[in-house]
């Protein structure tokens, strides 16, 4: 069973700090979620999600973590029917939703590995960005590590365990574990679980930014297949990592902020 979640405030009841509404220790550290007052002419509450004390994103905006989807949809062929994209991971949902509101995908895949961030979805706060997307019978959750879900091979024994196998949003475990390799691969993976790849949430995450961790990304993509990644700066590093894995087209899509660099968005083709 969940744990529960504190109610939301009203902006009155909120100090200036933010108030913690739930604490879980896990197998990768510990995830806070926290709320505070908004800003003048943006939304009145504001939820944030920490990971080991690293602050990782909140709902003050989200054009980032929507132009993350939008932008791979973008690069695909005009004549993909209903591709399918993988989300990973989950976050605040920005990028859940907006997959949602999107007709043209036929299968949305979000992956994460936190159960508290899950809950945080089907029962706490975060489920006023995410119920609607979580209700769309195309998308469905994986409770499980990212890295370890594109590393594994196609075929009948890919990670995924259900996140609740009773829940309406459709958590489940990974669509390879009862179909074929037909079915295991991706037209768009949009990736966003760090802060980019020269600024990860724990060391386990730098492998996706390796040789190998960008190979098992290509061989998850079908033919034309888009690559996304999201990151808190510019990293001409790792845009040379890309190409350096064979990916074509790399470029990279910013995003202005109110201080400091610009959000962007890293993308990337596999080869048809």
């Amino acid at each position: 069973m969940a744990a529960p979640v504190t109610p939301p405030q009203t902006p009155s009841d909120l100090p200036g700090p933010p108030r913690t509404l739930d604490r879980r220790e896990g197998p990768y550290g510990e995830v806070v979620l926290r709320e505070r007052a908004g800003s003048p002419g943006g939304p009145p509450v504001v939820h944030e999600i920490i990971a080991n004390g690293c602050f990782l994103m909140d709902t003050s905006d989200g054009r980032s973590e929507r132009l993350l989807v939008d932008a791979a949809l973008h690069e695909l062929p005009a004549g993909r029917q209903r591709p399918a994209v993988l989300i990973g991971g989950l976050g605040v949902g920005f990028s859940l939703a907006r997959a949602a509101e999107q007709p043209r995908w036929g299968r949305i895949t979000v992956v994460e590995r936190e159960a508290a961030v899950i809950d945080w979805h089907r029962t706490g706060p975060l489920s006023a960005i995410s119920a609607a997307a979580l209700a769309d019978p195309r998308s469905e959750i994986l409770h499980t590590d990212l890295v370890a879900h594109l590393r594994t091979p196609a075929g009948p024994h890919a990670q995924g365990t259900p996140a609740d196998e009773a829940s309406p949003d459709r958590t489940g475990t990974d669509p390879t574990s009862a179909a074929g390799a037909d079915t295991v691969r991706y037209d768009a993976l949009c990736l966003d679980i760090d802060n980019g790849p020269d600024w990860t949430v724990t060391e386990d995450n730098n492998g996706l930014y390796s040789p190998a961790g960008l190979a098992a990304c290509r061989d998850r993509l079908t033919p034309g297949g888009v690559l996304a990644v999201w990151s808190a700066q510019p990293s001409p590093a790792f845009e040379e990592a890309l190409r350096n894995a064979g990916f074509q087209g790399v470029r990279t899509e910013e995003i202005p902020v109110v201080r400091g660099v610009p959000d962007v968005v890293h993308l990337a083709r596999k080869g048809a």
